[in-house]
């Protein structure tokens, strides 16, 4: 027998609502996380970055490069004030690049002046590209391209100055890998009438963009040779009657006191660290020191260059 009714109607039981498959859904998340360079803030963040980079006054970017450039490959150079002072220089340069919606300043527009005046092509590029141009350096928005720098042979340093009637003076660098140093070097070169520089093939600074600066503009009118075995070049010039001067603190002879000074020479110098090697050491007819106070324990490759140089053209007015 059924149970006795209360006296209210009874409800309907419809099917149950479900979720339409919207709880399923949200625990299925929305994928893998993006990378951050897909991201609506990426291009602002970036930018400011890189802003306040540039405003640090151009000092190098941690990134890696990711390739190397080589040896006869351009160079562009990036910086308001490198890029300045190589173009007052005398740089020889190819391209100017100016970022696009570049903040211009008096740096900038004496860059972009000089580079007409100079028939130099200016190219408005991204700054995506020139930071690829500047292998990840901060450019403050400019760039100059430098074409490959092409050395001269070492025999040629010779015929220099017998096509000028004059005494050889050769200058050579033994693993001297500062491009400064070897700009420092040429600028004491040229002033002291030296017909050329020599350096290693390997090892050793190059011409560069540093070096460029460094010298002043006198790279332009100097030649510098690669030898491929500096120690076989420099029994070369022995053969032909060059004498070869090497510099070294540990001699017992100073540079003033060298009788060969008015002789056709060949002056060596050393790294600031390491001096000489051993194999172009025992290829020099005479170790000459320059004296100085024991505080001192060595002196830079530009600054010695210069002191022994002098030296040589003092010997050679006399």
């Amino acid at each position: 027998m059924a149970g006795r009714a209360s006296g209210k109607p009874s409800k309907k039981q419809g099917p149950a609502k479900g979720s339409g498959g919207k709880v399923r859904r949200s625990l299925e998340g929305r994928g893998a996380t993006p990378p951050a360079e897909m991201r609506h803030w990426y291009k602002d963040k970036a930018r400011a970055e890189r802003i306040e980079r540039e405003s640090r006054g151009g000092a190098s970017s941690s990134r890696t490069p990711s390739r190397t450039r080589r040896d006869d490959a351009p160079e562009v150079i990036g910086g308001r004030n490198p890029v300045v002072e190589a173009l007052r220089a005398g740089v020889p340069a190819s391209t100017l690049y100016v970022a696009q919606r570049i903040d211009s300043d008096d740096r900038v527009r004496e860059a972009i002046k000089i580079a007409a005046d100079r028939g130099i092509a200016l190219l408005e590029i991204g700054r995506d590209r020139l930071d690829r141009l500047t292998e990840s350096t901060v450019h403050q928005g400019v760039g100059l391209q430098i074409p490959p720098y092409e050395y001269a042979h070492p025999e040629q340093l010779v015929e220099r100055a017998r096509d000028a009637a004059e005494v050889p003076l050769i200058v050579a660098l033994d693993s001297v890998t500062d491009p400064r140093n070897l700009g420092a070097i040429a600028r004491s070169a040229t002033a002291f009438g030296a017909h050329g520089l020599l350096i290693p093939s390997r090892r050793s600074a190059g011409v560069s963009a540093g070096a460029w600066k460094t010298s002043a503009g006198t790279l332009a009118t100097l030649p510098v040779a690669r030898a491929s075995n500096l120690t076989q070049t420099l029994q070369a010039y022995r053969e032909e009657g060059l004498f070869v001067i090497g510099l070294d603190g540990t001699a017992t002879v100073d540079i003033a006191d060298v009788e060969l000074a008015s002789e056709p020479l060949v002056v060596v110098v050393g790294s600031e660290g390491k001096g000489l090697s051993r194999l172009v050491r025992e290829s020099c007819d005479q170790i000459a020191r320059i004296p100085m106070n024991a505080a001192a324990e060595s002196l830079n490759a530009g600054v010695a260059a210069g002191i022994a140089l002098y030296e040589v053209a003092r010997h050679r007015r006399r």
